[in-house]
């Protein structure tokens, strides 16, 4: 049949609209009405506090959704049980990935979990993005650069009490209680780095496993090393059961209690508000349960958040600060993103975040990140829980602290 000049100008009218216009049908996880987004938490086993990061995420999500979604495409949040098992996760992962299709990962949760799977998501090109870990080696776009975290690493932690310890305590007899894994060890390790030469000041490390019902007889152990500082690197369940059995046992140690166990409801309560008085940590997020709180525009929105798409949330928890706070920079990379949802132009906005600020973090601190800079934020502040909020001090610390 011959082709009319007609035709001629509606083929290539046709050519120039799909030229123009992100082939939908091949980007993975999206339509021209949804995102498919992946999640694994620990809703049950040992980590099953963090389950209201989850939670939060889910809720959020649907506030962007009733809002119009992102750029006219709802989200389609799928979330799924790992309990804390790496074994658990990886067969989450290849769930979503190989049957749900989905567009990327976000969020997952553990350094355990997220170890057993990265290798698999870089190995399939899936964003594996905001990773709620702060294992260092997340900020590591040569070799694993579909994986991205989001909070402070854990060696900048470590260093940063080392630097506090030094100037403060440095006649000090230090006790670790470490969970005995990539998330225990890589934090002591930026603890050994900080002290140095000072390192001997460490007497004594006692491991735990996440499978023990309880961390007393640790507990005992350090008290009985002779330590005169305790460092805990521990989830909330057994951050909680160190504080409690320190105060059992009349020990007074200088307690560093590092943040990823600070929330006053998950933590702190549960430990006893009296027994806590006095935990130094470090904090990068505001804390909600602090007067001046019920003042920042910002907590006042999440506030409002909480009781419409979340009233069964505790808001004494920090993690569904976290969760609301990490969910909020996940949507600005997918407004960056436009209409091109494909894996690759995801992962390339997710690297280009340039001073990204959100109200939940400590003044001062913004978000950054770039192609060789896969740590979004990478500031801390030294705190202390007064006995009813954790009331910061001394500079905004960042990298490096020596």
């Amino acid at each position: 049949m011959a082709l009319t000049k007609r035709h001629i100008l509606g083929l290539a009218a046709g050519a120039l609209a799909l030229a123009a216009t992100p082939a939908l049908a091949d980007t993975v996880g999206v339509t021209d009405k949804e995102i498919k987004i992946g999640n694994i938490n620990p809703y049950s086993g040992p980590a099953s506090a963090y389950g209201t990061i989850g939670k939060t995420i889910e809720a959020y999500f649907k506030k962007i959704n009733e809002e119009g979604g992102i750029n006219g495409r709802k989200i389609n949040f799928i979330t799924y049980d790992d309990a804390y098992s790496p074994p658990k996760a990886v067969e989450q992962a290849r769930k979503l990935v190989e049957s749900d299709q989905v567009a990327f990962i976000f969020q997952s949760l553990g350094t355990p979990s997220n170890s057993a799977i990265h290798k698999y998501m870089n190995s399939k090109k899936v964003p594996q993005l905001f990773v709620a870990t702060g294992a260092t080696k997340w900020d590591d776009p040569k070799d694993n650069p579909w994986t991205m975290g989001w909070q402070p690493n854990y060696q900048t932690e470590g260093k940063i009490y080392a630097k506090y310890i030094l100037e403060n305590y440095a006649n000090g007899k230090i006790g670790v209680l470490f969970q005995n894994d990539d998330y225990g060890k890589d934090l002591l390790k930026g603890l050994k780095e900080g002290l140095g030469a000072k390192a001997s000041m460490i007497i004594s490390e006692v491991p735990y496993e996440v499978s023990v019902p309880t961390i007393d007889p640790q507990i005992v152990q350090l008290k009985g090393s002779g330590a005169d500082i305790l460092v805990t690197i521990a989830t909330p369940k057994f951050a909680a059961q160190a504080i409690r059995k320190v105060a059992e046992l009349a020990w007074k140690p200088t307690h560093f209690l590092n943040n990823v166990a600070i929330s006053v409801g998950g933590v702190l309560k549960p430990a006893g508000i009296e027994n806590a008085k006095d935990i130094l940590s470090t904090g990068y997020i505001k804390d909600q349960t602090d007067p001046a709180a019920k003042d920042d525009p910002a907590f006042k929105e999440w506030g409002v958040f909480m009781d419409k798409y979340y009233p069964d949330g505790n808001k004494l928890d920090g993690s569904t600060v976290f969760g609301y706070g990490a969910a909020q920079t996940m949507v600005q990379v997918l407004k960056q993103c436009g209409d091109d949802l494909s894996r690759e132009n995801i992962m390339n906005q997710a690297a280009n975040l340039k001073d990204f600020s959100l109200g939940i973090l400590v003044d001062g601190i913004k978000i950054n990140t770039s192609p060789t800079d896969f740590a979004p934020i990478e500031q801390l502040q030294m705190q202390k829980f007064t006995g009813e909020k954790w009331e910061r001090f001394g500079p905004v610390l960042s990298g490096e602290t020596s």
